[in-house]
């Protein structure tokens, strides 16, 4: 069952933390990285991508990649499935694992039985989620460029601390959403 939208609490956030639901962000969260039309220079980056793993990009993976562009949240084959009744769901299965493998489709795990995707992050935006531990429902948030600079700083300490080099970062908030407490 898809998650409602709704505009998150940032109570118990801090208030430093300045949240944007990516909903409200606009319809098309997507790239256009040279230039063009978003969904054109989407299809072909995927393309390319599944190109260098030895896939083609197929109707059913172009549709997949069309739902989770469109979706403003990360999505898990049940919502997929209601989305597109005519997509087989060993097919679902099966095109998402590739698409990830390629690196067009990340994979974001949940409290629940359902593994939630979306598009990579370089195809589309920097964000985070809030996840509910109840639900299971993944809400796409946006911290503020204060927010992104604090933990930019907490993640220079750690490799200072550590030797770890990190290559990017994702802040996964675990739970209770509004519509469970």
């Amino acid at each position: 069952m898809r998650g409602r939208r709704r505009a998150p609490s940032d109570a118990g956030l801090g208030k430093d933390v300045a949240v944007t639901p990516a909903a409200e962000q606009g319809p098309d969260r997507t790239r256009t990285g040279r230039g063009g039309d978003a969904s054109v220079d989407l299809h072909m980056t995927a393309a390319e991508r599944l190109g260098a793993v030895g896939q083609r990009f197929t109707t059913q993976r172009r549709t997949l990649v069309d739902l989770l562009a469109e979706s403003g949240q990360p999505l898990s084959i049940p919502d997929i499935l209601s989305l597109q009744p005519a997509l087989a769901q060993s097919s679902v299965y099966r095109n998402l694992a590739v698409l990830e493998q390629a690196g067009v489709v990340r994979r974001v795990v949940t409290m629940d039985d359902f593994a939630r995707h979306e598009l990579a992050e370089d195809l589309t935006e920097h964000h985070h989620h809030l996840i509910c531990s109840a639900c299971g429902v993944v809400e796409d948030f946006t911290a503020s460029p204060h927010v992104e600079r604090s933990v930019a700083r907490a993640i220079s300490e750690i490799s200072d601390l550590t030797g770890f080099t990190s290559q990017h970062h994702r802040l996964d908030l675990i739970g209770v959403c509004q519509g469970c407490s």
